[in-house]
């Protein structure tokens, strides 16, 4: 009979809802501890599976072997597992891939089929970096002296005690000869070690001190390090508008966390965000901080999460993903700019950052930290609701007056800059101050449309147009990346006059040469970020004055903080008022505030022209006017009528196929079987659908969708939890289910 004590649970990282049980030979036994990798068969493959502990139960037979152990230490706590647990059961995703999305890009091993396609070899698997460094050796007056060049070596390294051989080869070139002869001579000795990759090394700070804290800014301080003293979950939003000072009160409540021998984790939603607030704590705290997120190599990422997981970093600041970060002693979690559609994922496991913060900070017994100047509806009606502790931060530091804002209206007006937005620009430059401008997209034209036919260029794989940009000589669909040469011929007539509508952060950056020939314009967006650091080297250009303006999508609306910026001008301010989303109007209230918001923030008053065609929608008035909370107020009342969140909660079907008629029939008969189950459970769940995506066809995939709201949570998660155990799905279509949904195109 199988010795139970010798069978594991054994989590896979596959689309599998279940876990599985293994047999430990008797030699892995004292190395197959929970926390740990191991390489298992799974049917006719080795892949890597995570050990979740001792199996229960009895009558298990016909098990199979793990086959190694790849790890010599444990991966993750007791505590992390639970973490992990909750988050799979709640997003209703394989605790497997759950894990696997918790631990460093690149670590797990598989077999694939050899070259002769006979035999399976293992791929894959992250390692340390090891070097070699040479130390002063036990000998002082060897028989027999070494060259010059030897003893040049040799002096370096006695004089730094140890020395690494990459920098003795910088310093003295080609040296491998002279390293092996000082070796032999007793007079150095080499040994390897296990060196971090680190992110910081070509960045230099000056260190700073706290600043004098505002009669708001210390009261918000005061109740959270109030909470941090009484080791208990407490969830604040802090909502203060911007340049009120928020990062400062972030790093004094950190600051005191750690003199309580407590540890942070900060999560900022954009990698553009990243650099500068890690400048701001390298230079408050100096070392002990580590940085993750998607911008790293995964070498980068690897040896940083290895030092959080060995406690060598005691303040962790990262994207969405920095949430499963393996830091022990969480006293304060900080999300910036929480309001943020960022911190949710779009595809695998579709979790939502800031949201998880509180579930990790009330198992951690933490302090959580929503800060915003414009925090989302959501959390404005859970501080109404007294499950948010509100915080208040209504004022800029040093009393600074908020940006004057005039809105210019856009109708009947040809052209993307306005004379208003012209005259100030001019008059920013000839001042020597710098300007940000504003326009959330990408690219020279919307589309191109022919002149004969006018019918616009459409992706042949998606239902969008394509955006033309200038610079590459193409057109270019932003979802699938089909790219056509630009302006090129009409694919519905062969028509050769093609005519450009709209305007994107390209066409608008060649306008502004236009219009200031010696100005120094700098275009941020995700075609010019696509490179390592590029986001440092952009904003560096603005902190160092060698950019007069920044033109840029939303990642330059928030967050940024540079003096010089005394205006900001915003085109096509109603630009995400048009999408299909229940959010719209939330969204732009929000990117509108925060890109204001960079105007003004040093001694100089700001001053911003927002250009739309509808000025007066509640949404741009209410951003234009400061009013947040006339805002706030029009809005929960449209989301209380409308029955969305916070009212109720959402759970969204994605089903996508690239047979039409096919997607169609799964949609159909998901509501039925929907339908079935809810009648049968008896919940209150409402079934909308199936209908068309917004973006119809996308890369090739037809796409259906069918959206469920619930005014109780449990019924929401009741009624899936009985569709994924009877649902029947075509091999041939894809159906996702995305819990607490944001993005519903």
């Amino acid at each position: 009979m199988t010795n139970q004590l010798h069978i594991i649970e054994v989590a896979i990282p596959l689309y599998l809802e279940k876990t599985f049980h293994y047999l430990v030979p008797e030699r892995l036994q004292h190395e197959a501890l929970t926390g740990r990798r191991a390489l298992v068969p799974f049917g006719n493959r080795k892949l890597t599976g995570y050990i979740l502990g001792k199996a229960t139960g009895s009558g298990i037979t016909n098990l199979k072997e793990i086959l190694e152990i790849l790890d010599s230490e444990s991966l993750w706590t007791t505590g992390e597992l639970e973490f992990f647990r909750w988050t799979a059961s709640y997003y209703q995703h394989p605790l497997g891939e759950v894990i696997r999305t918790a631990l460093p890009t690149g670590i797990n091993i598989q077999t694939r089929k050899g070259t002769t396609g006979e035999e399976a070899v293992l791929t894959g698997g992250k390692t340390a970096r090891r070097e070699k460094f040479y130390l002063p050796g036990p000998v002082v007056d060897p028989p027999r002296q070494p060259s010059a060049k030897a003893s040049e070596i040799l002096a370096v390294i006695r004089e730094a005690g140890n020395i690494s051989a990459g920098e003795l080869r910088k310093r003295f070139g080609v040296c491998t000869p002279q390293l092996k002869r000082l070796v032999e001579l007793g007079l150095s000795k080499a040994e390897e070690r296990e060196v971090y990759r680190d992110p910081f090394k070509n960045s230099i700070v000056k260190r700073d001190e706290p600043r004098r804290l505002h009669t708001h800014q210390k009261a918000a301080l005061d109740a959270i390090t109030g909470s941090l003293d009484g080791q208990q979950f407490t969830p604040f939003l802090l909502y203060g508008v911007t340049g009120s000072g928020k990062t400062e009160v972030y790093l004094q409540a950190i600051s005191h966390a750690l003199e309580l021998g407590k540890n942070a984790l900060v999560l900022v939603p954009e990698i553009a965000l990243t650099p500068q607030l890690t400048g701001r704590f390298q230079a408050r705290f100096g070392g002990g901080i580590a940085i993750l997120h998607s911008g790293l190599s995964d070498g980068e990422r690897y040896d940083e999460w290895r030092r959080i997981r060995r406690g060598l970093a005691r303040i962790v600041i990262g994207a969405r993903s920095a949430i499963f970060a393996p830091l022990e002693e969480i006293g304060i979690i900080i999300v910036d700019e929480e309001h943020e559609s960022s911190f949710k994922q779009s595809d695998g496991l579709r979790y939502n950052a800031r949201d998880l913060t509180l579930v990790r900070g009330r198992m951690e017994q933490a302090a959580v930290v929503l800060g915003s100047a414009t925090p989302s509806v959501t959390s404005v009606y859970a501080a109404e609701q007294g499950r948010l502790t509100l915080l208040e931060l209504p004022e800029r530091v040093e009393g600074r007056p908020m940006p004057v804002v005039e809105l210019v209206s856009m109708k009947g007006i040809k052209g993307t800059i306005s004379t208003t937005l012209s005259a100030c620009l001019e008059e920013t430059y000839k001042q020597g101050r710098q300007a940000i401008v504003f326009l959330n997209r990408r690219g020279f034209a919307t589309f191109l449309v022919c002149a004969d036919c006018a019918k616009p260029l459409i992706c042949p794989n998606c239902s969008v147009t394509l955006t033309y940009h200038r610079q590459r000589g193409q057109s270019l669909c932003h979802y699938c990346d089909y790219a056509v040469p630009a302006p090129g011929t009409c694919p519905s007539c062969s028509g050769t006059t093609l005519s450009e509508l709209g305007a994107g952060t390209e066409k608008l950056e060649h306008d502004l040469k236009e219009l200031l020939p010696s100005a120094r314009v700098v275009r941020m967006d995700s075609d010019t970020t696509s490179g390592k650091g590029s986001h440092e080297r952009l904003l560096s250009r603005m902190s160092d004055g060698s950019a007069d303006i920044l033109v840029g999508t939303q990642m330059i609306a928030k967050g940024h903080d540079f003096p010089e910026v005394t205006l900001v001008g915003v085109v096509n301010a109603e630009a995400s008022l048009g999408m299909p989303d229940f959010r719209a109007a939330e969204r732009t209230f929000q990117l509108l505030s925060q890109v204001i918001g960079r105007a003004g923030r040093g001694e100089i008053p700001g001053r911003v022209v927002v250009q739309a065609i509808d000025t007066e929608h509640y949404a741009i008035s209410s951003a234009a006017e400061h009013d947040a909370t006339r805002f706030y107020r029009e809005e929960l009342e449209f989301r209380r009528e409308a029955g969305y969140p916070p009212f109720t909660f959402l759970a969204a079907f994605a089903i996508s196929g690239l047979s039409e008629q096919t997607v169609s029939e799964q949609a159909d008969s998901t509501v039925l079987t929907l339908a079935r189950l809810k009648s049968e459970l008896r919940v209150r769940v409402e079934i909308l659908g199936p209908a068309p995506s917004p973006i119809y066809r996308l890369r090739n995939r037809f796409r259906r969708q069918i959206l469920l709201k619930a005014v109780n949570r449990s019924d929401l998660h009741r009624l899936l939890t009985s569709w994924r155990q009877q649902a029947t799905v075509v091999s041939t279509v894809r159906i996702t289910v995305d819990i607490d949904p944001v993005d519903m195109m």
